[in-house]
Order: structure tokens, then sequence, then C-alpha cells
């Protein structure tokens, strides 16, 4: 159960995605002075090394990070998220890649506080040290799922809770929805970001019908795909399920997503989606 680790995928096409999304609802709520609230209930280590063994033997960055970094003209959401990784880099060559919980602590203000869930042993001690020393963290080595329902709803009112598991068991897919939707009882207003891992259609599939059926308001999904689905084992999309998404992502979306879709894509097979799962 605790087998995976983000080293080895990390900056590829589906952290693309990811943190295209996430730097544009970070980059709206930091528009209003008031503070907020980020949780991540699978926060990894935060930052991850793309010269390492791990992150050499898969090569996926290449096909993600990598072959954005020398583009030029991109959107301004794709060029919003590479400033983050570049920053992390100091303008140098890409040999580091921050994870979500560092794009955020970059972007935040003084006042902006994180709540940062990780239950593999290796990895909470790694992250412990890339944080370490900033009481506006707060870091549990434990169950994200269960932190999230305890945590909300946050002081401040104002939030971004990212759900981002590695759905090795197939409960997972089932186990996010339901405390999804108890979080989203407790904090109403929060804006909530699932990611998923398109390897079995007929699991995403599932959760869209479990979103549609409860009674939540205001669902938009977006996907990125760099192949056709295949039977094979292995991912070959990946999708965001925002929850009281700011007003302005979808159309930034429209922007990034057909972009992303033909600068990732395999032969020419990348897609994206962009639906209104449930209407405000």
């Amino acid at each position: 159960m605790l087998s995976y680790r983000h080293s080895y995928h990390a900056g590829n096409f589906a952290d693309v995605l990811k943190h295209t999304v996430l730097a544009s609802i970070l980059d709206y709520l930091l528009q209003k002075d008031k503070a907020f609230c980020y949780l991540d209930t699978h926060s990894g280590c935060g930052a991850f090394q793309l010269d390492s063994a791990q992150s050499l033997k898969t090569g996926e960055f290449k096909n993600g990070i990598g072959a954005l970094w020398n583009l030029k003209n991109l959107p301004v959401p794709v060029t919003r998220y590479l400033d983050q990784v570049k920053a992390f880099n100091g303008e140098g060559a890409l040999l580091s890649y921050p994870g979500s919980p560092m794009i955020c602590n970059q972007m935040r203000r003084d006042d902006d506080r994180m709540f940062l869930f990780e239950l593999h042993p290796n990895e909470f001690t790694n992250m412990r040290g890339n944080f370490s020393g900033d009481r506006r963290i707060k870091m549990a080595n434990s169950d994200g799922l269960q932190g999230l329902i305890a945590t909300m709803p946050p002081k401040e009112r104002r939030g971004l809770v990212l759900i981002d598991p590695s759905y090795e068991i197939k409960t997972e897919y089932d186990e996010v929805v339901e405390k999804l939707i108890a979080a989203h009882r407790r904090f109403a207003t929060g804006t909530y970001a699932l990611w998923y891992p398109v390897v079995k259609r007929t699991l995403i599939n599932k959760m869209e019908r479990a979103l549609k059926s409860s009674g939540i308001k205001n669902i938009q999904l977006f996907e990125l795909g760099i192949e056709a689905d295949k039977e094979e084992r292995g991912m070959t999309s990946s999708g965001m399920i925002v929850i009281n998404p700011p007003w302005t992502l979808q159309k930034e979306m429209q922007h990034s997503l057909p972009f992303l879709a033909e600068a990732l894509g395999i032969d020419g097979e990348g897609f994206y989606r962009i639906e209104t799962l449930v209407a405000e």
C-alpha cells in the first residue's frame, strides 16, 4: 500500500496538467487580500531531482516538463506553471521539479497557511526536511483523507484542497469521492481539485457518475491524454475534477489543453476533455 514513489513520475504529462490547473487556481485565490488555506492530502516529499536514478529510469519527465522547457509563446496558464518550475530551478537548467506543495509554497503569501499530509514514512521524512522551520505549514505523517475531514472548515473560510492519491488500490476511487463529499458538507464554499489517472476508463466513469449524483453543484472536469485509451496496463491520460472552480478556469483551460494535447501527444494521438459535470 505504501510502495508508490512519485520520484519515478515527477514532471510527466500528468504533472503538467495537474500543476497547470493548480497554479491557475492559486493565482485566482491570490487576487483577493484575504488569506487562504491550502490542504494537500497526498503531498509526497514536495521536491524531486530529475537527474536522480528513479527519474532517469522512466524518463517520463521528457514528455512532460522537458518537452515544454524551451518552447516560446505558450498559453498564459502554461507559462504561469512553467514560471514556477523555472523559479524552483533558479532560472538555470531543468534539473529539479517542484511538487504540488512546493508550487503552493512558492506562490502563497505570508499569511496563507498549508496543511500537508503524507502517509509514506520516507516521503514524509523528506517532506519535513523540505518544509521545516515554517510555522504556517502543518505536516502530518498520516492518512490525508482522514485529515481532510478533521481539518474542515479552515478558519480562513477560503481554501483549496488537492486530493491526489496514487490509486494503487481500486477502492481509492470510491474512497476519494466519499471523503470529498463529506468534506464538502463541512466546507461547501471551498475549492476542491481531485486528480485521477486513466488506467481503466470504467473506474473514471463511475467516479463521474457518483459526483454528478452527489448533490454538489459547480463541478468541472479537465482531462489531458497523450494516447487513446488502451486495454494494456499504463496511464495514457489523466484529469482534474474541480469543485467550485474559479470562474476564469474553464476559459484558461480552453486555451491551454489544446496546446498541451498537441505538444505532448504521441504520434498525433493527444486529446483533451473540458466538461461541466454539474452546473452552478
